[in-house]
């Protein structure tokens, strides 16, 4: 069972989720913060699996709520859930350690799965999000990066990486299962010396073009 802290202050979005998250048989809400202090506080007393992350709040804002959180237990995974898709809001939150990015007009299921993948270590944005952090990654001079060999399924696992597509959704399309993709995707972060997806994704992007 994943357990879930709710931080929102408008309490008829924390309700939807809520409602949300226990109709699956695996997850469960342990919790409920309308605020960053209230999230600091239950997160120490509750210890949930995942937070699930409001920015704009009275008092302690989501940023500064995500920023204590991880200071004290650095292996946090906090999901952020905004109604805010702009640089503005993205850069800050994820320089505050947030584990992923998704606007409250997400598809459910597209949610569910995210705090799925968050708790199992994926690091997840949407995919139009996933394309500006790849576009600022790409604005940015770097230096010559390793091309290494890689096999024709590892390259179209790699091309739909950096489309933003998720695990379930990249097996659906190559018709593989999901702990082959996930297999893959371990030997791609392993080949390419990159250690999570926004990375791979950008590597993907400066490799195979956008």
């Amino acid at each position: 069972m994943i357990t879930v802290l709710l931080v929102d202050d408008q309490r008829l979005v924390r309700a939807g989720l809520r409602m949300l998250i226990e109709d699956t048989a695996d997850l469960a809400v342990v919790g409920e913060a309308a605020d960053g202090v209230e999230a600091v506080r239950l997160f120490t007393e509750l210890a949930p699996d995942l937070v699930v992350m409001d920015l704009r709040m009275p008092g302690l804002d989501g940023v500064a709520a995500t920023r204590q959180i991880l200071a004290t237990a650095p292996r946090a995974k906090v999901l952020v859930l905004t109604t805010f898709d702009d640089d503005e809001h993205l850069f800050p939150a994820l320089a505050a350690g947030a584990a992923g990015y998704f606007v409250k007009d997400t598809d459910p299921a597209v949610l569910l799965d995210a705090i799925r993948r968050t708790v199992d270590g994926d690091l997840l944005f949407s995919p139009a999000l996933l394309r500006r952090l790849v576009d600022r990654a790409l604005a940015a001079p770097s230096a010559p990066i390793p091309t290494p060999d890689l096999t024709p399924r590892e390259l179209d696992v790699l091309r739909l990486v950096a489309q933003g597509y998720g695990n379930q959704e990249i097996a659906d399309r190559l018709h593989l299962g999901v702990s082959t993709v996930k297999t893959h995707i371990a030997n791609l972060l392993g080949k390419t010396g990159t250690d999570n997806r926004v990375r791979l994704a950008v590597y993907a992007a400066e490799v195979l073009g956008r």
